[in-house]
């Protein structure tokens, strides 16, 4: 499950309130989750460099072991920086503790950036799948991550990472009594949520935090 950001409410993403209120009016599974949680919203996170820098660097190992290489990786590229990633190389991004695999996908988006060949700056400004399709070209960069980015960077709001496990698991125990569920229950589960499913996302992971710290 991803890490939640949070933020107070005046910080809130212009949208949250009207969505809030026209998830928890439309949805009774919302109409109980969403209260729960106080005046707590989702906010942007760093530029788009580190972002998506982190993101590879945290593929498929623990948090634990992923802020390590990280705090390693920023001491080698202090500037996270596509012009200082490619200057550094490989070799120096694998004495972090990168695999040779990840090194090639850290130069890949920094060549990319540096190059041009991706318009972050355009972004904000972009159709969803527009921006998918382009951050897809980088090496390492998946739908997921993709999706990720565009909730958690670009506050879209009507984002539903249909490859995301937290979501799933969110609509199998507060839909489905925990039964398992297939993307299609989720798309028609999520079809109610429009034009918000990020946030209705959101809230999902939210109730699993309460989950596991039940447990």
């Amino acid at each position: 499950m991803k890490k939640i950001a949070v933020i107070a409410a005046h910080d809130l993403p212009a949208y949250w309130e009207n969505a809030k209120a026209e998830l928890m009016d439309r949805d009774r599974i919302m109409r109980k989750l969403i209260p729960q949680f106080g005046d707590l919203q989702l906010t942007a996170r760093n530029d788009a460099f580190t972002t998506l820098a982190r993101s590879i660097i945290s593929q498929q190992i623990s948090t634990a072991a992923a802020d390590a290489i990280w705090q390693r990786f920023l001491e080698t590229c202090p500037k996270c920086a596509p012009a200082q990633v490619l200057r550094v190389g490989g070799d120096a991004l694998k004495v972090c503790g990168l695999s040779k695999r990840k090194a090639e996908y850290l130069l890949d988006l920094a060549t990319h950036f540096k190059a041009k060949t991706v318009h972050p700056d355009k972004w904000m400004d972009m159709d969803d799948e527009d921006v998918i399709a382009e951050m897809v070209r980088i090496r390492g960069i998946g739908r997921w991550t993709a999706e990720m980015f565009l909730i958690f960077n670009l506050l879209r709001p009507n984002i539903l990472p249909l490859d995301d496990l937290g979501l799933l698991k969110g609509i199998s125990i507060n839909y489905f009594s925990g039964e398992p569920v297939s993307r299609s229950d989720a798309r028609e589960v999520s079809a109610n949520w429009e034009p918000w499913r990020t946030v209705a996302t959101w809230y999902l992971w939210r109730s699993l935090e309460n989950t596991l710290s039940a447990h």
